[in-house]
């Protein structure tokens, strides 16, 4: 029952989607209006975005920890597998003991051809390029100007001998007449003294001779050595001088040829003790140091060192029959002094240089690396005299030592580099050398 004073309200009994209650100003706000029923669309879309993007960060996860471990193992096999290293065995041998310098060759004798005589150039008897011997005329200037000069000296005698007979007639009569008392001892004397004057004269008209037949054979110039004519520095027809100071041409004698050659002053000591025990034997390569050109024997040494350079120059003579050697070439000669025996030898790729210096790896009985500091006594083509720290029969690493630290364990193989009896053939010991 209601009480009559009591005001009555009328209050909308619809409520919210979330199960409260709403008045109806709230029914009017877009925030509490109802979603359009169309079978729940929306919700679904939002639900499968989430799902993709869900699903490809774990995907993504899953593959980052795949491939760090990969990567994990793969640093954990490279650490224990062995490396795959060349080895060869350290031998003992003989050696032989060169040195080595730079030098250059230069003609056994060289003679600038020039005149002795004033004249022309009538002709010439050589070809550029021959080789002549001494003797061999080589060119002829015109002869008639000193066939005219020794003609005229001949004629200069024959009237002062002409004279000198005349001279010494009357000499003859002075002396009887000056017995006889005819004449003064003073006319004797002079007439004395006039003889001795053609005497003279007839002295000078024979030297007068031999110059002219003298300047007759310079006219024909001949060879002075054996060697090869160079380039034509004058053509026939031209004058020459005595007094030019370019000369005709230029021979080199080239059989036997020279070469000058340095080495380093250290090694002087060494050079002169072997020279006392015989000849030195020469050998020329080509600058490539590959092919040997000709061989021949150390002459001699320079008597100073050059203090410029540290070097000293020596001097050494080769027969030359094939011309193979030419004058001013460059070439590297090794002088060899003496055989190492039983020395210790590896091929020279086994020496490793690092910060302590020189060093070899070494495999030991577990096929580990063993670091192992050496001393070279000196390199002879393409292997390494050991003077300290190999031994005979031990195994060293020639191909893969720069992958090597050491301890690390390696794999080996017979490597292909070998200090045997292929660096034995390719270095050539003079046959009166061998032990």
């Amino acid at each position: 029952m209601s009480s009559p004073s009591s005001p009555s309200f009328h209050m909308s009994s619809s409520t919210s989607s979330s199960g409260l209650p709403r008045t109806e100003a709230d029914s009017q706000s877009p925030r509490f209006q109802d979603p359009p029923s169309n079978g729940g669309e929306a919700p679904k879309h939002h639900f499968w975005i989430w799902a993709v993007v869900i699903l490809l960060i774990v995907g993504g996860v899953v593959l980052y920890r795949m491939h760090s471990s990969s990567e994990a193992a793969s640093k954990k096999d490279t650490g224990t597998q062995p490396v795959s290293v060349g080895v060869t065995a350290v031998r003992q041998r003989d050696v032989p003991y060169y040195l080595t310098g730079l030098g250059s060759v230069t003609a056994y004798n060289t003679v600038t051809v020039h005149t002795r005589v004033d004249g022309q150039i009538m002709q010439v008897f050589f070809k550029e390029g021959q080789f002549v011997h001494a003797g061999d005329v080589l060119i002829e200037i015109d002869p008639r100007p000193y066939q005219v000069a020794l003609d005229q000296a001949q004629g200069q005698l024959a009237k002062d001998v002409a004279s000198q007979n005349d001279a010494k007639v009357d000499l003859n009569r002075y002396q009887t007449l000056w017995q006889e008392g005819v004449v003064a001892r003073q006319q004797v004397d002079t007439q004395q003294a006039t003889v001795g004057q053609y005497d003279g004269a007839i002295q000078s008209d024979k030297a007068q001779i031999d110059s002219a037949k003298l300047n007759l054979t310079y006219c024909r110039i001949t060879s002075p050595i054996n060697g090869r004519v160079g380039l034509r520095l004058v053509d026939p027809g031209n004058i020459v001088h005595a007094a030019d100071t370019n000369g005709m041409l230029v021979i080199t004698q080239v059989q036997p040829i020279a070469v000058i050659f340095t080495l380093p002053e250290d090694n002087l000591p060494q050079v002169v003790a072997q020279m006392k025990q015989g000849d030195l034997v020469a050998e020329a390569y080509n600058r490539d140091d590959n092919t040997k050109i000709a061989e021949g024997k150390l002459l001699t040494i320079d008597n100073q060192i050059d203090q410029t350079t540290g070097t000293v120059r020596l001097k050494a003579a080769f027969d030359n029959r094939d011309n193979s050697l030419w004058p001013n070439q460059f070439v590297n000669i090794r002088l060899f002094l003496s055989i190492k025996k039983d020395a210790i030898v590896v091929p020279s790729a086994v020496v490793q240089s690092g910060a302590q210096g020189l060093f070899a790896y070494v495999i030991d009985s577990d096929n580990k690396a063993q670091v192992r500091p050496v001393q070279v006594d000196f390199t002879e083509g393409n292997i390494s005299v050991i003077r300290q720290g190999l031994k005979s029969g031990e195994q060293v690493v020639v191909d893969g030592a720069d992958k090597l630290q050491s301890g690390a364990t390696v794999a080996t193989h017979a490597s292909n580099v070998g200090s045997g009896s292929n660096a034995t053939q390719s270095t050539n010991v003079p046959p009166e050398m061998h032990p």
